[in-house]
């Protein structure tokens, strides 16, 4: 009896979500370049402005869509029962928006306390990783937007199948097309360069038909519309041409933030970026099989249990846990400050830079599990459409300001925002 309820819990999509927060962990610690000047930390730089070759990394790294991918395949047939029994999808959303919410009230606000603590010791440290602190939180948004969309997800797929997924692809090759200028098939092999050479514009679209993509594709797996590793093989051959084409086509080879140019596939999203979603729902495909026989072992599902409960918290507070290494690295005379590829002790020093923000970290989540034992573990969610909509604007707009301000003074705005998302989206007692 003990054997089916250890079983009933899929632990496969639990470890890919565990497996992509991690990366994305250790990719933004390794990506963060420390400058140093007379033993004293001076500024931090990015990974894709000193060795141009990072940008392929990247394709490797950008394991967002794996997240959404996969968060859409465990949501599907939660929204299909409210679906069909009638149960408001509002509430279901409100409740995902509290359980973001009530966490990063507590970060916001430990950001606030050292907003107000630089101003009285010069802040040298908050100054240098000001907006990095924050810059994560887009993830948040994307993550909330898009799953408020889900339920009309899992309805196109119940209705079109394969064609939702479809869909999405042409829709955003139309924006890209749109957004280059480029009507007739002569141009697009040049479509990369002449997005890249405009505005954002009407681009920005593809900010919900990319991001939705691995959403319908989660669903469409989750319904069993394609699975297999011969499928999986052919959709990594499908990424790594999309990839290779999309990049002749000169649309830029990273996949995260902005290169030396300006240019981004990011901001807005472009149909390069979906070659990555191809690449990783193939290896997902590709390692269905022996990665389920792994995680049957009782010890690597512990692990798994064990990911899934802080993952969310790492990803939250891992940026902070630079500052403190930073602090550390700049005590002992670490050599966190190695350079640019290719000098000696470069990647020595990565290792050196890497191992003292996973030391950081550990009492950084350490003192936040405590914080947030201290307090009720679940609070019942609001049922009012008003309050849910007005606090999950609330949450939006409060991430929003944090994003785009940095830690100062995005904190304290993005603060308030939070907590009053926090506050509206619960239920309160009608006593």
């Amino acid at each position: 009896m003990s054997q089916p309820e250890k079983q009933h819990r899929d632990l496969y999509p639990d470890a890919l979500r565990a497996l992509a927060l991690l990366i994305v962990v250790f990719g933004h610690w390794f990506a963060t370049l420390p400058r140093m000047a007379g033993g004293e930390l001076i500024a931090t730089d990015h990974m894709l402005h000193a060795w141009i070759p990072a940008a392929f990394l990247t394709w490797a790294v950008q394991v967002v869509p794996l997240f959404v991918f996969v968060s859409a395949a465990v949501g599907t047939d939660g929204v299909a029962r409210r679906l069909h029994r009638g149960h408001s999808q509002l509430e279901w959303w409100g409740s995902r928006a509290l359980r973001l919410a009530r966490p990063t009230v507590t970060y916001l606000a430990a950001l606030t306390l050292l907003v107000i603590a630089a101003n009285f010791n010069g802040g040298r440290f908050l100054d240098t990783f000001d907006v990095s602190l924050t810059v994560h939180l887009w993830f948040l948004i994307m993550l909330l937007t898009v799953q408020a969309l889900l339920p009309l997800s899992v309805e196109a797929d119940r209705r079109f199948g394969l064609g939702a997924v479809i869909a999405l692809i042409v829709l955003a090759a139309t924006v890209d097309m749109l957004r280059a200028g480029a009507f007739w098939p002569t141009q697009w092999p040049t479509l990369g360069a002449r997005v890249t050479g405009t505005d954002g514009g009407i681009g920005w679209l593809n900010a919900f038909f990319v991001w939705l993509l691995p959403q319908q594709l989660g669903i469409a797996w989750k319904r069993s519309r394609f699975r297999g590793a011969f499928i999986g093989l052919l959709l990594v051959i499908v990424g790594a041409a999309w990839l290779l084409g999309t990049v002749m086509s000169g649309y830029p080879v990273g996949m995260i933030g902005i290169d030396l140019e300006g240019n981004s596939n990011m901001l807005p999203p472009t149909l390069a970026l979906m070659g990555v979603m191809w690449l990783q729902v193939g290896l997902v495909l590709l390692c269905e099989r022996p990665a389920r026989w792994l995680l049957d072992r009782e010890r690597l599902a512990s692990i798994v249990a064990f990911l899934g409960a802080f993952g969310m918290p790492l990803y939250l507070w891992h940026k902070l846990a630079e500052l403190p290494a930073a602090w550390l690295g700049e005590r002992i005379g670490a050599p966190i400050d190695a350079g640019t590829p290719g000098d000696p002790g470069f990647w020595s020093g990565r290792l050196w830079w890497i191992g003292l923000c996973f030391l950081m970290v550990v009492p950084v989540l350490a003192i936040v599990a405590w914080i947030e034992m201290q307090r009720q573990r679940t609070v019942p969610h609001a049922e009012s459409p008003p309050a849910i909509v007005i606090g999950g604007l609330a949450l939006l707009l409060g991430l929003g300001c944090a994003l785009v301000m940095g830690a100062m003074p995005g904190a304290l705005i993005g603060l308030a925002g939070v907590v009053l998302a926090s506050l509206l989206l619960r239920r309160h007692s009608q006593a």
